[in-house]
């Protein structure tokens, strides 16, 4: 959806809030009208008359006019509130879906920092949004008793007023997309130094430790000095606003004034003078000085921040299979990877050369903090390789669309991510719709079926922090069953079950088309995969449990050391 399709859909979406928003601003409008005509005819039938009752009598007229006006103002606000805010819903309501689904399909947890600002974001649109529809009502209604008023007055002194309005806006719309433009850089640029500095307040210890300090304070502050620039950017290009509202708001009132000699030859009163500047000076000057600020900068602000929400909350599509850049027949290729969490720390993996053929069951073994995780994160396009190159498909992970990644692959970590919401949405998440017996099958495939039985059903709201560790693994495994994806990526993913269970679940994955990759927590794990891939530090082998066996010194001394079931059996 386009940020223009949005608007308009908030806007069409309470049909008859609008109106009642439009009636009520033709009495909050009142005295845009009524201030230039009972200004003028108080003084020229009134006052200038000396009949001071009837001036009188003109200005109760304006005052009932600020009386309807308030009356209006708080029904506008009624109004106005029944529009924006289920607009800010909607708003959340994609971030939500947005967020749970690309975390189900990475098997990642949201980023709770990039969550948060897309939040804010969505505080701003709604701001922005109500500010916006404000102001350009404000302003039509305002120009159009303006316009009436000195039509009524004197249609000669009409020029001396729209002229200078015409040019003081078309001054204000040409700055518009320079704002605009800056306007995203400077959202950018808050959201990058956020970020960096997240990351540094995060990595204090290691920081210190590496003796970083300079190298990552200089990253930052190139950060910070870029968002200062930004920012000064933009505030210069807002003196363009003034000088449009100088131009649109004050000009006519000197045009007026400089023309009054020539006017009152033609006919004009003091009362029209004095009514068509009360006009000018208190209701379109103020109109046209909120819609430049309004528009210039809330309208600014609401087309960036809806921008950024639809681009980062979208939901990813299906994967396609024939555009370019998208995984076609999943085949996972490592060459030559390497990977340091830091500059100067040592390689966790180097020089891995790993192929991964379409439909493979691997198993990956070895000591703990030897770099399985980061293999896994890899393999999914979690992190980045610091050398070497990761293809999908014969793609660069890089490469590969975003939308069609999180489809094509699954990654499920040791703490599995359950959200609330019913089973039900909880285990279609990455599906096409599954029906009840979809869900059935995939249950009774990975072993879920007693856990949903007790939980009520596939109706049944979901709470994670009621669920054990295990029981969260279950719906997570069950939602990858159930997703199209057919490279399955599973970290530790079953450390939380018993024996029987993990082996149930990963003879399900197995046996479903695909691809699996297990980074094993027991060794009964290399034993029902097809190869093992044994990572000691130095070295990276791969083969059969038995070539394993009488190639790898490691692979033999864990299996030596452990004591389980068939353990020397392939």
């Amino acid at each position: 959806m386009t940020v223009r399709g949005l608007l308009w859909e908030a806007l069409r979406r309470r049909p008859g809030q609008l109106v009642r928003l439009l009636c009520w601003s033709f009495a909050e409008a009142a005295p845009s009208f009524v201030s230039g005509q009972a200004i003028a005819h108080a003084l020229d039938d009134g006052f200038s008359a000396a009949r001071p009752l009837t001036g009188l009598a003109w200005l109760a007229v304006l005052a009932a006019a600020w009386v309807a006006a308030a009356l209006g103002a708080r029904q506008v606000l009624l109004a106005l509130a029944e529009i924006v805010e289920p607009f800010r819903d909607t708003l959340l309501s994609r971030v939500v879906d947005g967020t749970l689904h690309r975390a189900a399909a990475t098997g990642a947890r949201p980023d709770s920092a990039a969550v948060a600002r897309l939040n804010r974001q969505v505080e701003l649109a709604r701001d922005s949004f109500g500010a916006v529809i404000a102001v350009l009502r404000t302003f039509l209604f305002s120009v159009t008793g303006v316009v009436l008023g000195v039509l009524t007055l004197m249609g000669s002194v009409l020029p001396l007023v729209l002229l200078p309005l015409v040019g003081g806006l078309a001054l204000f719309l040409t700055s518009l997309p320079a704002m605009a433009r800056l306007q995203r850089r400077l959202i950018l640029a808050e959201e990058r130094t956020s970020a960096s500095v997240a990351a540094m307040v995060d990595g204090l210890r290691d920081v210190t430790a590496c003796g970083a300090e300079e190298r990552v304070a200089g990253e930052v502050g190139q950060d910070v000095e870029h968002q200062a620039r930004t920012g000064q950017a933009l505030a210069r290009l807002t003196a363009v606003r003034m000088l449009s509202l100088a131009v649109g708001g004050w000009l006519p009132i000197l045009m007026v004034l400089a023309a009054t000699p020539d006017l009152v030859r033609d006919g004009a009163t003091a009362g029209i003078i004095l009514g068509t500047l009360t006009y000018v000076a208190q209701s379109l000057t103020p109109a046209l000085g909120s819609l430049v600020q309004g528009a210039g900068v809330n309208g600014v602000r609401l087309v960036v921040a809806l921008e950024r929400i639809l681009t980062t909350s979208a939901r990813p599509p299906s994967p396609s299979t024939g555009s370019a850049g998208t995984p076609k027949g999943l085949l996972l290729r490592l060459r030559g990877v390497s990977f340091a969490y830091g500059p100067d720390a040592e390689p966790v993996i180097s020089g891995l050369d790993l192929a991964v053929r379409d439909g493979d069951h691997l198993a990956v073994v070895g000591p703990s903090g030897i770099g399985k995780s980061t293999l896994a994160a890899l393999a999914a396009g979690m992190l980045r390789p610091h050398s070497g190159r990761v293809l999908i498909g014969g793609v660069p992970v890089d490469a590969v669309d975003r939308a069609a990644l999180c489809r094509a692959r699954v990654l499920i970590p040791q703490e599995a991510y359950v959200f609330r919401g019913t089973l039900g949405e909880n285990l279609a998440y990455l599906a096409e719709d599954p029906s009840p017996a979809d869900m059935d099958k995939a249950a009774e495939a990975v072993g879920m079926t007693a856990l949903a039985d007790r939980l009520g059903g596939y109706e049944a709201e979901v709470d994670p922090a009621g669920l054990s560790s295990g029981e969260r693994q279950l719906i997570a495994l069950t939602r990858a069953y159930l997703s199209p994806a057919r490279l399955v990526l599973l970290d530790e993913a079953t450390c939380h079950l018993d024996p029987a269970a993990e082996a149930r679940a990963e003879e399900a994955f197995a046996a479903r088309d695909g691809t699996l990759i297990v980074i094993a927590h027991r060794l009964t794990s290399a034993l029902r995969a097809r190869r093992v891939l044994v990572m000691d530090g130095t070295h990276a082998r791969v083969g059969t449990h038995k070539e394993m066996i009488g190639a790898s010194p490691l692979y033999q001394d864990l299996m030596g050391r452990w004591e389980g079931p068939a353990a020397t059996t392939p």
